[in-house]
């Protein structure tokens, strides 16, 4: 007989719980949970730089972070000045776009990447009382909701070896009163839990010397918080509360962008191809699925009612995530960096060039609409409170249909 599998039904439940807790609110990248789902009704499909704009301010600096959106806050990352060496945090109001505040910090570690990214790479988070922002310098500060400095930490002043020249872009997480840093990088590589309260480490492990842009998933395995961190030779799952291992599973060509998820029972591992793991008590990792229609590249898959959209070269695929086999595929065009996002029964994709496709979901999908801002468009859109924010190069656009 089998040994009892460890039951996403837990964490299933643990999303629930946190979505009730923070219903309308999207606080980190990917939303409630890490899960790009909403539960959000009543969103506009179609929209233009001047159709269906609640409100639109312009932003001191490019970035590639998300929105994050908390208690009627509406919090953002940006960078400018000389090889982006002024890093921004700014608040703005939901209902309105005011600004409400702007801090800047001047970067302490190296602003060398990529020309398709920036030192506002990583999306920051927020509790609802305070917001926690890194940026791929590794600076990292905390702020109250009213902007008043709590703590601050120069990563790169404390660990020199730090190295990652073509930008650093993991997110942060929270996991109960700890904040995960992954830290990966061709020089010193490691994972930090950080105490919100104190910007004191908690504990330090190493990881594998690679250029990795995951960001962890946080889910649960046997009564304890999990953090999931994947890097494309493993994925490994660490306890929150003291960075122990619970498990973990090496394999080749895993993705070293787009984060894992957690489906009933199952961990969903991108890659080329990804796979479907099922973890039982003291056993290894089991391999259920293996697919190369749901291949790793920059954006996240999402899970939706027992299937996975995942992003391809040209569009968008649906798979039964029991399985892995393929249900259906949609041509939507190509460049996607951000990440897919539901609400409502439909998948929003947001695409280089500026355009958010609409996708209603079904056996059978059906585009509802092509949304141009004919700006550069590289941040996976938030949902909350009726809206959707989008952030380009210059701006940041709050979507809403009209009252």
């Amino acid at each position: 007989m089998r040994k009892r599998a460890w039951s996403a039904c837990i964490p299933v439940a643990v999303l629930l719980l946190s979505a009730a807790i923070q219903a309308g609110d999207w606080r980190q990248f990917r939303g409630p949970g890490g899960s790009a789902v909403s539960d959000e009704t009543g969103l506009p499909v179609k929209w233009s730089a001047t159709e269906n704009v609640r409100w639109k301010v312009e932003l001191p600096g490019r970035g590639v972070s998300s929105a994050v959106i908390a208690d009627g806050r509406v919090y953002v990352t940006a960078s400018s000045g000389y090889r982006q060496r002024r890093l921004h945090v700014l608040c703005f109001d939901a209902a309105s776009g005011k600004k409400l505040w702007e801090r800047q910090i001047a970067s302490t570690g190296s602003t060398m990447c990529h020309p398709k990214t920036c030192m506002a790479a990583p999306t920051p988070i927020t509790d609802g009382r305070n917001v926690y922002a890194l940026f791929a310098t590794g600076d990292l500060a905390a702020f109250d909701r009213d902007g008043d400095l709590l703590w601050y930490r120069a990563l790169q002043r404390d660990y020199p070896d730090i190295s990652n020249q073509v930008g650093m872009a993991a997110s942060p997480v929270l996991a109960e009163e700890t904040l995960l840093l992954p830290l990966e990088n061709a020089g010193d590589s490691f994972a930090l839990g950080v105490d919100v309260k104190t910007g004191r480490n908690r504990w330090k492990i190493p990881r594998r010397r690679d250029i990795n842009w995951v960001t962890p998933t946080v889910t649960h395995f046997h009564g304890k918080t999990a953090a999931l961190f994947q890097t494309s030779g493993e994925i490994t799952a660490y306890d929150v509360s003291n960075g122990g291992i619970l498990w973990s599973y090496k394999g080749d060509n895993l993705g070293s962008v787009p984060s894992p998820l957690v489906v009933d029972d199952l961990v969903i591992v991108p890659g080329n191809p990804s796979l479907a793991l099922r973890v039982s008590e003291g056993d290894k990792p089991e391999v259920v699925w293996k697919s190369r229609k749901l291949a790793a590249a920059y954006a996240s898959p999402v899970v939706y009612k027992g299937r996975i959209y995942g992003m391809t070269g040209i569009g968008v695929s649906c798979l039964d995530a029991a399985t892995g086999e393929e249900i259906w595929r949609e041509r939507l065009g190509n460049g996607f960096s951000a990440s897919p996002v539901i609400a409502d029964g439909k998948l929003y994709v947001a695409k280089e060039g500026g355009d958010t496709s609409v996708v209603q979901l079904g056996d059978k999908p059906k585009i509802l609409a092509n949304n141009a801002l004919k700006e550069p468009l590289l941040a996976t859109p938030a949902i909350a409170k009726g809206a959707i924010y989008l952030r380009t190069d210059k701006h940041l656009y709050c979507i809403a249909a009209k009252k």
